[in-house]
């Protein structure tokens, strides 16, 4: 169970009917929003504890947000179309506030994003009833000479859409990654995810200028 925090349920519906209803309707819109706070919260009261104060907490109650609506959608929502709505809420409303005016294609910004990295597996490092349940970092500054590159073998989210059957929405939500770096200035580039089957989530992150990063 991780402790309930309903800021993001109240807040991205609101930001995401127009969007919502550009794509499926009015009527869908209406119900998924009216029935997605409650699956919101047995999915909150479902998952592995990581500890809300967790700097990667915050992935799931973004995610979840996003899955709890699609599932209370009740078939009415395919992935595909929904990476839509994704992709228009986070570019053009939420991501622009969340993020702020980080530039990855400044070296500082880019190593400020390396060093809030390693402070959110030093947080996972100094809470070790949450460690083996959050997300690993695993870094390999050799790997390569630009940007920043870590990855990962656990994903809490990954762990709980195969199990309780959202398996099928999850890779909508692994956009998230992709979007956000955009809207930082920045290009993420990934080989694999868990949620495709992948052996790991990888994250290449250079500066959205960069040509034939290396």
């Amino acid at each position: 169970m991780l402790k309930y925090k309903g800021t993001f349920i109240k807040a991205f519906p609101i930001m995401m009917k127009k969007y919502m209803v550009e794509q499926y309707g009015k009527t869908v819109t209406r119900d998924a929003f009216k029935k997605a706070p409650a699956i919101y919260r047995q999915m909150l009261n479902e998952v592995e504890d990581i500890g809300s104060d967790n700097p990667m907490a915050a992935n799931i109650y973004m995610a979840f947000v996003f899955m709890a609506i699609w599932k209370a959608a009740d078939g009415a929502i395919d992935t595909e179309s929904y990476r839509t709505v994704i992709r228009k809420f986070l570019t053009q409303s939420f991501a622009r506030n969340f993020i702020g005016k980080s530039d990855l294609n400044k070296p500082e910004d880019i190593q400020k994003a390396k060093d809030k990295y390693r402070g959110m597996q030093a947080w996972a490092d100094a809470h070790p009833q949450y460690r083996d349940k959050t997300w690993d970092f695993n870094f390999d500054e050799s790997r390569h000479k630009d940007g920043s590159f870590y990855y990962f073998t656990r994903c809490p989210l990954n762990d709980y859409a195969r199990k309780y059957g959202y398996l099928e929405v999850l890779p909508a939500c692994c956009e998230l990654d992709h979007l956000l770096t955009e809207a930082s200035k920045g290009k993420l580039i990934r080989e694999y995810t868990l949620a495709s089957g992948g052996p790991i989530c990888d994250y290449w992150i250079v500066g959205d200028k960069m040509k034939n990063p290396q």
